[in-house]
This record gives structure tokens, sequence and C-alpha cells, in this order.
């Protein structure tokens, strides 16, 4: 992971891991530093504490904006021992918790074929859970600046956490906004997404800096863009279903290419018959 931290708002620095360009941002206050996602694995997170401590010093608070393992699985690592303290939406906090070895066999078998080292890596690495978790929002503080944890609805999990820096006006959206592809809708509820998206730009002025999962910093434009893909495929879904047509339907004629819109088409159908 040959990449350092890069300054893009005063004291908000980003790190683009680049084997799936997952996206881990710094932000450093007077007294701690926060750290937005730790990577998939203990060799990643390791080379990720070097590269923090070429910013700063300072002790870390850590965020999960989700559970899935390229945004968390460094969580040991990062955190030290004793461990400091861990964030994430109360319901990712249960799935670490609770079922560590399905997050890390179905991690495992998602990259044992295009990429079977980290695939090895991962399924080596501790895993710890969050020690603090967020219901729908929390404020954090860290010497002379407030960095605010939201959980703005369900969308690319049912557990997304965005950060939002208000004096840097920069806010760190995680997977509920991609840049280097399509969003990824295996776990997702695509009939809220859109809602999810609409309650964060609510936190967004014109310039402010958006922070995807994957990929390069964004502005607004580009959520607003995003958020009117998201919601015209969750219109389809809702048509297709009503006229009872195949999820096959919706992927040939929504936003994102047909193999993501399959897959999203299958979990609203979920959602409609209540069992998502």
């Amino acid at each position: 992971m040959n990449a350092g931290f890069v300054e893009v708002a005063d004291r908000v620095h980003v790190l683009a891991e680049p084997l799936l360009r997952v996206n881990v941002t710094l932000v450093v206050g007077d007294d701690e530093a926060l750290l937005v996602d730790t990577l998939s694995s203990a060799a990643q997170a390791t080379e990720l504490a070097t590269a923090v401590r070429a910013v700063t010093d300072r002790p870390l608070t850590l965020v999960n904006t989700h559970h899935h393992y390229d945004h968390c699985f460094g969580n040991a690592v990062l955190a030290g021992d004793p461990p400091r303290p861990v964030y994430a939406h109360e319901l990712a906090a249960t799935a670490l918790r609770e079922e560590p070895e399905r997050l890390r066999r179905e991690a495992y078998e998602e990259l044992r074929t295009e990429h079977p080292a980290l695939a090895a890596e991962l399924a080596d690495t501790p895993l710890l859970a969050p020690t603090h978790t967020v219901h729908l929002e929390t404020a954090l503080y860290l010497g002379g600046r407030r960095v605010l944890l939201r959980h703005p609805g369900r969308g690319h999990t049912e557990a997304d956490l965005v950060v939002h820096v208000p004096d840097a006006d920069v806010l760190v959206a995680g997977d509920l906004v991609e840049q280097s592809g399509p969003p990824a809708f295996e776990d997702s509820y695509p009939l809220q997404w859109p809602d999810a998206v609409a309650d964060l730009l609510r936190l967004t002025t014109a310039r402010t800096v958006v922070i995807p999962g994957h990929g390069d910093p964004v502005d607004v434009d580009f959520v607003r863009a995003q958020h009117a893909e998201l919601a015209k495929l969750a219109w389809l879904i809702r048509a297709a279903h009503t006229s009872s047509a195949p999820p096959e339907r919706v992927a040939a004629e929504a936003p994102f290419g047909a193999r993501p819109a399959l897959v999203a088409a299958h979990r609203g159908y979920l959602e409609l018959t209540g069992t998502a």
C-alpha cells in the first residue's frame, strides 16, 4: 500500500488505498485525531499506522463507516492495546461482535479469486468490534474541532455512518457515495438509499468536499447526480414489482449497469415483501 495521506481541506487528509481504491480519512484536532475506516487486513493497517504517524502523533479515535471488511478489519491494529475508542453504528458493532467469522468468510469468498493475497491476509487478521456505538447522531470533540457522526438511514447497508467536519466543510460519506465504480447493492436497501443520500446532502454547502468510500473526492453536484440515479433506480424497482415484472426488467432499464441493477432489484423486491 505505497500511498500516503493528501490534505484535501484544513487538517483533513485522505489516503487512497490502491488495490480496492478505499479511502481512509484523517481529521486532526488540537488534542486528538480521528481516523475514519481502517482497511482490510492487519498488514494494510500496519502500513496505514505508519502513514498516520507521518502526519500526526496525536491520540487516535477510530470510526467505521460500516461493517464491510475493507472499512474495518484493520481496527485491532489501529486501536492498539489497550484499545483506543472505536465508533460505529450500533448494528455494525453488533455484526462485528457477534458474527466475525461470517464476515471473515464472506470477505474471503469475495476476494479469493481476484485478490488471493489480500484474501489470505484477512483470513488471519484479528477483528476488533467497535467499543462505542451510534444510534442516530454523536458529536466528538478533538480539541478545537467538532466532528459529527450521523446515521442518515439505510442505504448501502443498514448501518452506514457519515462523518461531517463542519469547520473544514468536508463530509466523509462512506459507501453511500461511490466514485470509482457503481454503488454496491449486495447488502443494500435500494428503496431507502435515496433518502439516506438526501439526508447527508443536508449537511453540505456548495463548496463541500465529499469523500466517497472508493475513488476520488467529489463535489456536491456529483452527489446530487448520483442521488438522482438512485432515485430513478428505486422508482423502476417499485414500478416493476407493482406490475409483477421480473427483476431482470429493472436491470435492462436502470442506471449503474445491468449486473449492479439486477442485485439492487432483488434487494428492492425483498424490501417490498418485508424480508430484507
